[in-house]
């Protein structure tokens, strides 16, 4: 069984585009890269000398050695800009390049637009290539555009947000991405206004030796809803990539954020984001993440509740496989009272892969009637592959109220044996305990979600014929 989940069809992200670009920068990363970025967007002074005081963080740092092993990672060898052959970004899909199209349209994503989405962006390599939102949310004040695109539209929103989140400082791939960043998206909600369908980004990587850096600013105003999606995909190359993004969340009083992930890279990718939301008194931030390739993924979505009735809710789900090195999980500080968190990580090992959950709960003296639960739950398949929990846990007010707990699980023989008995085959058995032990993470992503992540699900055991 797990053979042939290593072995997985990935026919439908690893087809490659033959690309046309105007810009690609030589590989390796030096201030003159970082200058050449700044003025081929004819960006503002003050977001280059972001971008020089971050690359000096970035050489002072060295690289991490306390999570997964990133010794394959090479910046010198890393093309850090390419911009796709495009007159202008589109704002309707017929007139989006042939080429680029096509890529798009075998990943899903224009129908997933015309199916639920409240509006859609798409970046091929380095920049957004096309951006819509629906005329009714334009008329209300919503703002949903490439980062490229809101820096000269909207400089003063973005320059009163950007890096106020996660400062450079964070960590050395933090100071790589505002070195280097470019894409992303921008969402702003004006305050009272509701967006119950989702907005979705979808990033697609195209060749080796590449970075990916999109920024992602995410502004919601006092009693205001959103939810974001976004998903990631890349054909496998032999040769390394570096995606690292930052995803900045602001969300104001009462606010209700929900910001989801489904990343799907190649197995030569190194994916190291940084994620942070600032939660204000009454708000609601809610981190889902399902990661299913990648060489290495670090992630750790963390949210400051820093309003009184501030809440987070974190749910993360990851497989890894041979070759594949997942070390997620979440932070939450609550530095106010009456907030409230709940952190949910699940995760499966197999054919010698490691998964690692690594979190940071605080509860600072203060925080009163504070109340966190962590639970962290490993499956894993085969006698080879490894599961790790790293739990960082900081009480310092006495009234709060906090619990964690841990599992490591296998599939057992009877487990088996009794599915088996009902008339299933064994991998649809085996099939079965592994969404089962999936269900409590499931069962809370919205209806609008759950097509993604079912489909990748899918995806894993397909040639199981186990799913479905």
């Amino acid at each position: 069984m797990e053979r042939a989940v290593m072995d997985v069809d990935r026919s439908r992200y690893e087809f490659k585009t033959k690309e046309k670009l105007s810009v690609k920068l030589e590989e390796g990363l030096t201030e003159k890269t970082v200058r050449d970025i700044s003025a081929l967007k004819k960006e503002p002074v003050w977001m280059l000398e972001l971008r020089l005081k971050s690359f000096q963080e970035f050489l002072r740092r060295p690289v991490p050695t306390w999570g997964a092993d990133l010794k394959g990672i090479n910046f010198g060898e890393i093309a850090y800009y390419a911009n796709p052959s495009i007159e202008k970004k589109a704002r309707s899909w017929d007139d989006v390049p042939a080429e680029i199209k096509e890529t798009f349209e075998k990943l899903g994503v224009p129908q997933a637009e015309r199916q639920y989405l409240a509006g859609s962006i798409a970046q091929f390599k380095s920049e957004g290539v096309y951006y819509n939102l629906r005329k009714d949310l334009e008329e209300k004040g919503v703002i949903f555009t490439d980062m490229d695109t809101a820096l000269k539209e909207h400089e003063e929103l973005v320059k009163k947000h950007f890096m106020r989140a996660v400062p450079c400082t964070d960590n050395k791939f933090a100071a790589l991405h505002y070195s280097v960043w470019s894409g992303g998206s921008m969402l702003y909600v004006p305050k009272g206004v509701r967006i119950d369908l989702p907005l979705q980004n979808y990033f697609r990587m195209n060749s080796g030796r590449e970075g990916m850096f999109e920024h992602t600013l995410i502004v919601v105003e006092d009693d205001a809803r959103a939810r974001y999606f976004e998903g990631c995909s890349a054909p496998r190359y032999e040769e390394a990539s570096v995606h690292s993004a930052v995803i900045e969340v602001f969300v104001g009083e009462n606010a209700d954020v929900g910001y989801t992930s489904v990343q799907n890279w190649s197995k030569n990718i190194f994916n190291c984001n940084t994620k942070r939301s600032l939660v204000n008194k009454g708000g609601k931030m809610t981190w889902i993440d399902g990661s299913l390739g990648s060489r290495v993924t670090m992630l750790y979505p963390m949210s400051i509740l820093r309003g009184e009735g501030a809440s987070t809710s974190n749910y993360n789900m990851t497989f890894s496989s041979e070759g594949s090195w997942k070390d997620t999980g979440a932070k939450v500080i609550h530095a106010a009272p009456n907030t409230t968190s709940k952190v949910v990580a699940k995760s499966i090992s197999m054919n010698g892969g490691v998964a690692a959950y690594r979190g940071l709960l605080r509860i600072n003296h203060g925080a009163k009637n504070a109340k966190s639960h962590v639970q962290c739950d490993a499956l894993i398949l085969d006698d080879i592959s490894r599961t790790d929990t790293y739990p960082h846990n900081e009480i310092y007010e006495p009234t709060a109220s906090f619990g964690h707990e841990a599992s490591v699980g296998r599939i057992s023989d009877e487990q088996i044996f009794y599915l088996m008995s009902r008339g299933l085959n064994e991998s649809e058995a085996k099939s079965m305990v592994v969404l089962g032990f999936l269900d409590d993470v499931l069962k809370e992503i919205p209806m609008e979600y759950a097509i993604e992540f079912n489909r990748l699900i899918k995806l894993e055991f397909s040639k199981l014929g186990a799913v479905g």
